[in-house]
């Protein structure tokens, strides 16, 4: 007995002391866990995920309430990671909410995978479709896709699918943790800080804090998991209305300028390049070439520098009856490039790519400058030799246009696939021949007219000459390397020139005309400031859609004095050409445009370039350019109308051989000996 009570009482000694360890262990988990998470989380932490219940009711705003059911959140996990699109979408989705539409692209489409393999459409009525003529022009435009295509820097967008398509089958609740914690993924660097820095301010439970943060002014740092987080918890599915988890009406204004202030597209550009910049930037890199140093020495090289001193010391000529000298930065040098172009210049088309993205032009609408250089390129017996070896310069026979319309998922609002398949078929080029590897590029070309084409052919093809419509400064245009392609809208494709020409500049009774839809920023500050205001200035939105419509659009260029560009959503606009077509004096706003053939022609002798914020003044700066000058400006625009048109046979100095000699003379300046 004695032993017994012994053992007893140290057993209830012992129970005791495992008590006070457990007890202890649990306070200093507690107070670890008050340190690292916000407060109130701790707590819930050492409590059932599944017990952690969604609030029955949220403010939805000032005008109006929703009921969200109560939702067990470990539950609602049951799905896998999406792409990063998912902010782009929910983006333009939230973009609805203020006025109560939802439009056709904030649906998603649950069934379109990413990964899945879209295979491109080989029937030729597709290009038929694509080539059909609309009522009056408008900017290149995908569906309202591009407004969002920027929201996000494409070289983070790639890192981040790069970093997490190795994750993409995990269980999300291996990626949020349920205090509204991030996980230590290795892909969350300083660019993607959290958005949970404070969280004491929020009244939501903790496991939305995800996205019921202060900190939502700041949407690029929502990641893949958290845009999935929201989408498995409650968001309505229709208008993807993010409000449902905020706390207050404020939060959901905040989050929905937040979204707007993203898109590139809708907002001034943050640095502005003027012509006097890119003269200089001109001449710099003319003198100064950037193009790496072939790999092993050619005799082609040799015949291009040999033409460059040639070019350079070209015999002065000031008058010419071929060519109105004013029009040109240096006509002595440009009559000469030509004819050493037109002598000795030779040219490999790659046969490799299938139809429609590779050799199938589109001849007619707005992405028609790609196609007709294609098909006259392709079907040219001066230029185009069979034998690559005997090539100086090598083209990459893709239309920007047919890749989006091939392999884009509609509303996905990701374009990594189409720029994947361009990156796939240079690596095959590079596989198959030499030539890529000799120069890394820099002696092949592309030429596309789609807005998208920047993005497409970064990196991979970042050392092409790029002749491009899209011709935008601050996304990666070279002065000097690239060539900015005219964007032509071609209505008729048996006839290019239909309708050519205008009235004599005595007959001309109207000072400005614009008409179009509000693409961007800037056309709605235009017509802000002088729809309705001034008859002298004919400023107009949408024009109705019919035949007469487009007529009376046609006669109103026809009979203005000066046509107004405004860009759209990018910066290049085919009323710069349509313009020139109809004589009508263009007068170009849009910041950090490199205007067509901006190293041969002369742009002040027969246009006017203002900046964006020169839009209030417009009707005093026309007025203050005296009779003389107008004229003779009108009279240029005349004089350089053969430049900017397509031809079925192609004739010397048109459009053809203006955007060829571009990339020639620009792969002059850029060559570099062995």
């Amino acid at each position: 007995m004695k032993y017994s009570s012994e053992f007893q009482s140290l057993c209830q000694i012992d129970k005791r002391k495992w008590i006070l360890v457990v007890v202890l262990v649990a306070v200093t988990h507690l107070f670890c866990q008050t340190l690292m998470l916000s407060y109130g989380n701790a707590l819930h932490s050492l409590l059932s995920e599944n017990n952690i219940q969604l609030p029955e009711k949220v403010s939805l705003s000032s005008k109006e309430s929703s009921v969200v059911e109560s939702a067990k959140v470990g539950e609602s996990f049951s799905g896998t990671l999406s792409s990063f699109d998912d902010v782009h979408m929910l983006a333009h989705r939230l973009k609805t909410v203020d006025n109560g539409d939802v439009s056709e692209d904030s649906e998603i489409d649950e069934s379109v995978n990413e990964k899945d393999e879209v295979k491109p459409h080989s029937n030729h009525s597709v290009v038929k479709t694509m080539e059909i003529d609309s009522d009056f022009v408008e900017d290149a435009t995908i569906e309202n896709d591009n407004l969002f295509d920027e929201m996000v820097d494409m070289d983070e967008e790639t890192t981040m699918q790069k970093n997490n398509e190795s994750r993409w089958d995990l269980p999300i609740e291996q990626v949020v943790k349920t205090n509204g914690e991030l996980s230590a993924d290795s892909e969350l660097d300083a660019n993607r800080k959290s958005v949970l820095n404070d969280t004491k301010a929020a009244s939501v439970p903790n496991s939305l804090s995800v996205v019921a943060s202060n900190h939502l002014d700041n949407l690029s740092s929502v990641t893949i998991r958290e845009i999935n987080f929201i989408r498995t918890t409650g968001i309505n599915s229709s208008t993807g209305d993010l409000t449902q988890l905020l706390p207050n009406h404020g939060n959901h204004s905040l989050v929905q300028s937040t979204v707007e202030k993203k898109m590139r597209c809708m907002l001034p550009p943050k640095t502005v390049t003027s012509i006097s910049q890119m003269e200089r930037l001109l001449v710099r890199h003319r003198a100064r070439s950037r193009a790496m140093r072939p790999r092993w020495s050619s005799e082609h090289d040799k015949e291009i520098l040999a033409a460059r001193l040639q070019i350079e010391n070209a015999t002065l000529l000031r008058n010419d009856r071929e060519l109105y000298a004013p029009a040109f930065r240096n006509m002595s040098m440009f009559k000469r490039s030509y004819e050493l172009m037109e002598r000795i210049l030779k040219v490999y088309v790659y046969k490799e790519g299938e139809k429609p993205i590779f050799h199938q032009p589109i001849m007619k609408g707005l992405y028609a400058s790609e196609g007709w250089f294609m098909k006259l390129m392709e079907g040219n017996n001066k230029f185009v030799v069979k034998d690559p070896r005997k090539a100086h310069l090598f083209y990459l026979p893709f239309s920007s246009r047919m890749l989006e319309h091939s392999l884009y998922v509609r509303n996905s609002h990701n374009r990594t696939n189409l720029r994947q398949y361009l990156k796939d078929y240079s690596e095959k080029i590079a596989a198959k021949y030499r030539f890529w590897n000799r120069t890394g590029g820099a002696d092949h070309f592309l030429v596309a007219c789609h807005d998208w084409a920047p993005y497409e052919t970064r990196h991979h093809m970042e050392h092409c000459i790029k002749a491009l419509c899209n011709a935008d400064v601050t996304l990666g245009f070279k002065i000097g390397r690239d060539v900015s392609l005219p964007e032509t809208y071609v209505r008729s494709a048996r006839n290019p020139l239909r309708d050519l020409g205008g009235k004599p500049p005595s007959q001309r009774k109207v000072l400005a005309f614009y008409a179009g839809n509000m693409h961007g920023y800037l056309r709605p500050i235009l017509l802000e400031h002088w729809k309705d205001k001034d008859p002298d200035m004919e400023i107009f939105g949408p024009m109705p859609s019919g035949v007469a419509s487009k007529m009376n659009y046609i006669q109103h260029m026809k009979s203005s004095k000066f046509c107004i560009c405004p860009k759209g959503y990018e910066v290049n606009s085919p009323r710069v050409v349509e313009a020139i077509f109809y004589e009508c004096v263009p007068v170009i706003i849009s910041d950090n445009f490199v205007p067509p053939f901006f190293g041969v022609l002369n742009w002040d002798t027969f246009s006017l370039i203002l900046a964006e914020k020169d839009i209030p003044n417009l009707k005093g700066i026309l007025l203050s350019i005296p009779e003389k000058k107008y004229l003779d400006m009108q009279l240029a625009v005349r004089k350089v109308q053969r430049h900017f048109l397509w031809h079925a046979k192609p004739v010397k100095y048109d459009l053809f051989h203006m955007t060829l000699h571009s990339i020639w003379y620009n792969r002059v300046f850029q060559t570099k000996a062995r």
